[in-house]
């Protein structure tokens, strides 16, 4: 739980997440039905689902996460914040062939593809082709590299750090990521440059 700070009511905090939820939040406000139910692959300490909800009251908000302590923290800031639109987290690993969730209207998958081995990239593609409705809608938020090259330097001395801490994980490619995106019927429809040099990949699946 590298960057994490816990209080004694289990809920961890990431200082990244004051840095980049409103900017997350302003492309989510634009991409995501007024109503309907998002499922959130990786939520972490669950900041990012408690201020998304909040903004979006319309939404049935479902986090999730393998990690017990993470879902811990997920739980704890929403008996915190008291929203009505937030389910108990699922323990959900995105390279299951199976998740415990039928379908729903939008998957929001934030700073987990160049932590995670290639692997979970590969299941959130799978999985998302197996729940997300037609004309669904998959958000990514991360660092990427486009054409081999990194945006910045920062992206390259984080991917290097990255793959010294696992060699499976690091910075994914752009290209790589919608290949993968594509063998699912899930077509890159938008990228929006964000704060720190992230990038926000927005994805549609095709209707029969």
């Amino acid at each position: 739980m590298l960057g994490w700070e816990i209080d004694s009511h289990d809920a961890l905090t990431a200082p990244a997440v004051a840095r980049n939820r409103d900017a997350i939040l302003s492309v989510l406000r634009e991409i995501l039905p007024e109503t309907g139910t998002v499922l959130e692959i990786a939520s972490g300490s669950g900041e990012h689902a408690v201020h998304v909800a909040a903004a979006l009251p319309g939404l049935g908000w479902l986090p999730s996460d393998p990690e017990p302590a993470a879902r811990r923290s997920i739980a704890a800031h929403a008996r915190r914040t008291g929203l009505s639109n937030i389910v108990p987290p699922l323990d959900l690993d995105a390279t299951a062939t199976a998740w415990p969730v039928a379908g729903v209207d939008a998957i929001v998958c934030i700073n987990m593809i160049h932590i995670a081995p290639w692997a979970a990239t590969e299941g959130l593609m799978a999985g998302a082709g197996r729940v997300l409705a037609e004309e669904g809608v998959l958000f990514l938020y991360g660092p990427f590299r486009e054409a081999g090259r990194y945006d910045a330097e920062s992206n390259a001395a984080f991917d290097a750090s990255l793959r010294e801490r696992d060699p499976n994980g690091g910075v994914r490619d752009l290209e790589a990521v919608a290949a993968e995106a594509a063998r699912y019927g899930l077509g890159l429809t938008g990228r929006v440059a964000m704060p720190a040099n992230n990038l926000s990949l927005i994805f549609r699946r095709a209707g029969s």
